[in-house]
């Protein structure tokens, strides 16, 4: 097999997106259309990629940060494919081998066909290989024009006759290519078309003039070449993907109460046995243990939850670990950093930061812990709050194994509660409590006899 190197074409305005952010980074089911693509090509090996940037091309370079051995050339201005295929010869220049074009916004484009379109373009020597379907409704489209079942050329919808817009076989814009004489046989288009641009696909057609092979790969579904150029296709594109998720968990044993209803990013893994009820949201990297019920109205992003968890209504995990048999929520805000052992549980409208909760702990109700290093068998009674700013910077609270928070505590960072001690009902803790102690801060209660009465003659 020859090299292969991968060109993604990117440079679009995305103008029917309508939107200041390049149309390729768009989320599709929790991750950018682009990410789609260049998973896809990743299957091949490539000893190049090459992207094709011109819109918010800074933007673009940035969110791609994390990806290794790409390069970047820029088309500016924008004249069309071919014109964008021609940015990437200073890069490919010196290269031999494959050419494998692909568009930054099919992201349904599988590793499979990229797979069946290399064999094809090298069993057959082909100077080029086109990607294809056959759809019932394919306005819009460039059409594979054949003579006796040889690809002759490709017609634009703009420029087809009406004979030739009955071609129910169309272009996907996805190619390979050998890169022998390439860019010289790009740079012989011309702009003879309704929009005066460098159509690539009229390469085609020069390459048939030469008696070059032109073949093809058909692919069998054609949703896998579907572009995206508007919100809508955005919004069709990611239901496709998560209905094949949907469907892909519940065949692994994954009770998905209501499939319609529920929204499961592309990279999120849940085991088996659990249970999802309608209306929650699993996103990004997030990972859910077997045996574990999720309840409605909850969502999960970039968490890690163990096995035989409970999750109720309303509760919403982001960049988190609950441990195995953690009972969670209702209304309960896991935000960022929280990390809870086996056996935790958090309950009614408790919001915890950047905090560490040891195996049995509990925190039933009403609580704030932020930047809180707390111990096991720890509980903490409805309404603490750790007061963790100082007005300059983030301070620690520490509260050791066994040791219980009455309700209604203020807890002054940084301090500790040693353990096994007790923080009476109402105190405000300034100073460390040694362990085993007793710390109260409120003074005895003393009633006034009448006072309601007094106040009434008053008013």
């Amino acid at each position: 097999m020859t090299d292969v190197h991968i060109v993604v074409l990117a440079a679009g305005k995305g103008t029917r997106m309508r939107s200041a952010r390049p149309k390729v980074l768009h989320h599709v089911a929790g991750a950018p259309m682009i990410d789609y693509v260049l998973r896809a090509a990743s299957a091949l090996s490539p000893r190049t990629t090459t992207m094709v940037v011109g819109h918010q091309a800074d933007a673009l370079k940035a969110a791609l940060n994390g990806y290794p051995g790409l390069n970047y050339v820029v088309q500016e201005p924008q004249l069309g494919t071919a014109h964008a295929l021609l940015t990437a010869e200073p890069v490919l220049q010196n290269e031999t081998g494959t050419l494998i074009l692909l568009s930054g916004d099919v992201p349904l484009l599988t590793a499979g066909t990229l797979e069946r379109l290399i064999a094809r373009h090298d069993s057959m020597a082909a100077a080029a290989t086109i990607v294809t379907a056959i759809v019932n409704e394919p306005y819009g489209y460039g059409r594979i024009v054949r003579l006796d079942e040889r690809v002759e050329r490709i017609v634009e919808e703009r420029d087809a006759t009406p004979d030739e817009r009955l071609i129910r076989e169309i272009n996907s814009g996805i190619y390979a290519f050998r890169l022998d004489g390439l860019f010289e046989a790009v740079r012989a288009i011309a702009p003879e078309n309704a929009q005066r641009e460098y159509y690539l696909p009229d390469l085609i057609g020069i390459y048939r003039s030469q008696g070059c092979d032109v073949e093809t790969v058909r692919v069998t579904h054609e949703d896998e070449i579907r572009g995206i150029n508007s919100r809508s296709e955005l919004a069709e594109v990611s239901r496709i993907v998560r209905e094949a998720k949907a469907a892909a968990l519940m065949a692994a044993g994954v009770t998905l109460e209501d499939p319609a209803s529920t929204f499961v990013d592309r990279d999120v893994e849940v085991g088996p046995d659990t249970i999802i009820h309608p209306g929650v949201c699993l996103e990004g990297n997030t990972v859910i243990g077997h045996g574990c019920e999720i309840h409605s109205g909850v969502r999960i992003r970039d968490s890690q939850v163990g096995d035989d968890v409970v999750i109720l209504d309303h509760c919403v995990v982001a960049l988190s670990s609950i441990g195995s048999q953690a009972h969670v929520g209702p209304f309960a805000h896991l935000r960022q950093d929280v990390a809870l052992s086996a056996g935790v549980t958090i309950g009614n409208f408790v919001e915890i930061k950047k905090s560490t909760l040891g195996p049995g702990t509990k925190a039933r109700h009403l609580t704030y812990l932020g930047d809180s290093v707390i111990g096991s068998k720890v509980n903490v009674g409805a309404g603490t709050i750790t007061c963790n700013y100082d007005g300059t910077r983030k301070q620690v609270t520490t509260i050791e194994d066994g040791a219980f928070i009455g309700s209604d505590s203020q807890l002054i960072a940084p301090v500790t509660v040693g353990r096994d001690a007790y923080v009476g009902t109402g105190t405000t803790v300034r100073e460390n409590v040694p362990p085993g102690a007793l710390a109260v801060s409120a003074g005895k209660q003393r009633n006034i006899e009448g006072w309601v009465e007094e106040r009434r003659k008053r008013g």
